[in-house]
């Protein structure tokens, strides 16, 4: 994709705030993965009003626009981003009668959502310990987690606390919808056929003691760990691939002895083989060329056909 002319992103800029946006900002620290090149402009809008005149003021001059939250879902190209990239940093958690709660869209369900609202007795998020996203991540693909404890073995589900929200709507308009308007399925939301923005969330939490809650996070990060990297050491944007109901995806690239596998300076997991890690310095082709070399593999030796959950944004 061309650059755009700099005379409007000069433009780009005027219009939403001269002193905020920023030019050819590089985008890996802002992913969990680390990977990624520069956005041609780079703006985090910390309100509603922010992110409704960034996201309507690249429309206007025909700019591509993409919104980034923690970046824990998302591979970004080695060349970046041909437009502008709108940080969502809308924060702020209000607590309300009857174990309710609203969060900004770009409030971090962990460690900020969790901490808070488990120290007040809240559970339902606190399954979601240790896994990185944003509140507006989590709708986006409907945060998930397998509990681990024989007593409640099971997938959670966002959908599960999830009252209604606040968008924003590709047309500019701001609406009030319940939980149902987002057809939740596993990593899906209708918000990746519409393009709406989440603005901020409604849950409906269960009041229980502290204890219990902090019992039930110890499990499920001591689960985490004997299975996932530790995002200091390796980092990586979690699952890959879909989930094949019954077999899985990580099992059959571990049947194929692809677990463990390097390029570059990325590597499919030795503990897990639906995740890929950045070992230090990898690039967005590095990570590319193992997902085609799991994708082809897995299809020639089982017959299944491996399908990316993952965004790719930019260019590669």
């Amino acid at each position: 994709m061309k650059r755009p002319e700099s005379s409007l992103l000069d433009r780009y800029a005027q219009a939403v705030d001269p002193g905020r946006v920023r030019r050819d900002v590089p985008l890996a620290p802002f992913t969990t993965f680390g990977i990624g090149g520069p956005a041609d402009l780079y703006y985090r809008a910390r309100s509603a009003k922010e992110l409704r005149a960034a996201i309507s003021s690249a429309g206007e001059l025909g700019i591509p626009s993409f919104v980034l939250g923690r970046g824990a879902n998302v591979l970004v190209g080695d060349l970046g981003f041909r437009g502008v990239v709108v940080r969502c940093d809308i924060a702020g958690v209000e607590f309300l009668p009857g174990g309710r709660v609203v969060a900004g869209a770009g409030v971090d369900t962990f460690p900020d959502l969790i901490n808070a609202t488990v120290a007040r007795g809240l559970g339902g998020i606190h399954h979601f310990v240790g896994i990185p996203s944003t509140v507006g991540g989590a709708v986006w693909q409907n945060l998930h987690f397998l509990s681990p404890a024989p007593d409640r073995e099971r997938t959670v589900f966002w959908d599960e606390v999830m009252e209604g929200a606040t968008i924003l709507t590709p047309g500019g308009e701001v609406r009030r919808v319940p939980a149902e308007y987002f057809r939740f399925g596993y990593d899906y939301s209708v918000i990746h056929d519409t393009g709406d923005l989440v603005l901020d969330v409604s849950l409906k939490l269960i009041p229980t003691p502290v204890e219990e809650l902090r019992r039930v996070m110890r499990e499920n990060l001591a689960w985490r760990d004997a299975r996932h990297p530790d995002l200091w050491l390796y980092p990586c944007v979690g699952s890959i691939f879909k989930k094949i109901e019954g077999i899985g995806a990580g099992r059959l690239i571990d049947e194929c002895g692809l677990k463990g596998y390097v390029h570059g300076a990325a590597e499919i997991f030795h503990k897990h083989a639906n995740i890929i890690v950045n070992l230090g310095g990898a690039t967005a082709d590095d990570v590319r060329t193992l997902i085609d070399l799991a994708r082809s593999t897995v299809l020639r030796e089982t017959g299944y056909a491996l399908e990316t959950e993952i965004c790719f944004v930019g260019e590669f």
